[in-house]
């Protein structure tokens, strides 16, 4: 017997301007949710937290890993209102906001593994980040205040659906959280232009907080005076004097796995 699923269709449609509102982390915060666009995405949201998804917005029938969620069909038109992608791929899921994302409370089982954004404003760069640490084995990522939020349009489309692949912590306690991973046995480790000590340090320590700095400036002398080691990674000067951060990033924390 051939069984046909049905798509939940939402009777009473919502105004498109709620899901517009979540461009902003007022609407965001708001209304306790964000957009995750694109399936392959959405898949990754799935596949790790299927309960976070509270419906489906799409201008076309969705695939059948989706017909469990309630369905909102827009035209091409509305979508592309709602959307903030330059180029709007016709699909996205309103997904629930973490728990305890902006707070400064760390949660019980915090891991060993643990990445820090001191001011990271690009939210590519900070959606990439967190991408990696995802996919490297991280158990959370703490960012400062001044940080890109990691809920933004471009932070989750750089971050490909892991946002929830780890516990993330957005606030201005950074420096306190630093400072009592290091008390319970956290190596507090640094990415530093002026650094001396080497990268492979990483490999050597169980628990770790790597801490990555801002775009221009790098870290913060506050932050700069917590950590145990200062690692750089050398590149010819005439050729490149630096790397790009969330490119630092990806190599320091693979150097935690090896």
């Amino acid at each position: 017997m051939v069984v046909f699923l049905r798509q939940n269709i939402m009777p009473t449609p919502r105004s498109l301007k709620r899901y517009r509102e979540l461009a902003d982390k007022k609407g965001r915060l708001e209304h306790g949710i964000f957009l995750v666009e694109g399936e392959k995405h959405i898949n990754q949201v799935v596949a790790g937290h299927p309960d976070a998804i509270t419906e489906i917005i799409s201008i076309a029938p969705p695939p059948p890993l989706l017909l469990r969620y309630p369905l909102r069909k827009v035209k091409a038109t509305e979508f592309r209102y709602i959307s903030a992608a330059q180029m709007p791929q016709g699909i996205a899921a309103v997904v629930r906001m973490p728990e305890d994302a902006y707070s400064a409370t760390l949660p019980n089982e915090a891991g060993h593994r643990i990445l820090l954004l001191e001011d990271v404003q690009d939210p590519g760069n900070a959606g990439t980040l967190i991408r990696t640490a995802a996919a490297l084995g991280f158990s959370g990522v703490i960012l400062t205040d001044a940080s890109a939020d990691p809920f933004s349009p471009k932070s989750v489309q750089a971050a490909a659906g892991t946002m929830l692949s780890l516990w993330i912590r957005k606030n201005s306690e950074y420096l306190q959280l630093a400072k009592f991973l290091k008390q319970v046995g956290y190596s507090i480790v640094a990415a530093d232009v002026r650094g001396r000590d080497k990268p492979e340090i990483l490999s050597s320590l169980e628990k770790v907080v790597l801490a990555l700095g801002n775009e221009a400036a790098g870290l913060s002398k506050e932050l700069l005076g917590v950590a145990d080691y200062r690692v750089r990674i050398t590149t010819p000067p005439e050729k490149a004097e630096s790397l790009n951060v969330a490119a630092c990033g990806a190599i320091l924390m693979y150097l935690t796995v090896i």
